[in-house]
């Protein structure tokens, strides 16, 4: 009797633990987007589709990059394996940042002539690693939104782990510094919607095999 209890408990506990993580697997170790409140994009960011502001915009725009994304996708569930980021999120990234490399130039950098590759590393503040649209470059990105996630948690230690990722990818673009507050966070960022823009677009990759 007392076997059977026991083993009863340990398939239990094992269930619970395949289900947590499976559940890691999916969403990363920072948090899950898909809790994530957004307001989606601006009216600036989606009138360059020539859409209205919002969450539907910011989606289109994710379907728009989608077909060029999947040239990628290996890459970025890798890059998300290997540093427990959900892949989604880095896909949200890379369709904000170069709508999935359409807009890199021949010499791997954007327009301002200093973001480089898929994920848009600053030159200037980083020494970049790899190809524009290599594995090194999403890896290098990607573990630079890491440090902006633990940034923005040491800095709100109130805020919750959904909390943490919204600011983290808010401050991939600006920078720690300039997440104040939670609701107005995107004030100064590139659009004034960068958190809530990527947001809604990784929500959407999340839905559609990332």
């Amino acid at each position: 009797m007392k076997a059977l209890f026991f083993g009863l408990l340990f398939a239990l506990l094992n269930s619970a633990w395949s289900k947590h993580v499976a559940a890691v697997r999916a969403t990363g170790c920072y948090g899950n987007i898909m809790n994530v409140d957004t307001t989606g994009a601006s009216a600036d960011t989606a009138s360059q589709d020539g859409l209205s502001a919002g969450v539907d915009a910011s989606r289109q725009m994710a379907a728009t990059d989608l077909s060029a994304m999947a040239q990628y996708k290996t890459l970025i569930k890798q890059a998300g394996s290997n540093l427990c980021v959900d892949p989604a999120v880095i896909a949200g990234i890379i369709s904000r940042e170069t709508r999935a490399g359409k807009v890199i130039g021949s010499d791997g950098y954007g327009s301002d002539g200093h973001g480089y590759g898929l994920m848009q590393v600053d030159d200037r503040y980083h020494q970049i690693q790899g190809g524009p649209y290599s594995l090194d470059n999403i890896m290098q990105g990607t573990q630079i939104l890491i440090d902006m996630i633990n940034g923005v948690q040491s800095k709100h230690r109130d805020w919750t782990q959904d909390m943490d990722l919204k600011g983290g990818i808010c401050a991939y673009n600006s920078g720690v510094s300039n997440v104040q507050t939670y609701d107005n966070m995107d004030v100064g960022t590139t659009g004034n919607d960068y958190s809530n823009d990527v947001t809604a677009r990784a929500q959407y990759y999340e839905e559609n095999g990332y």
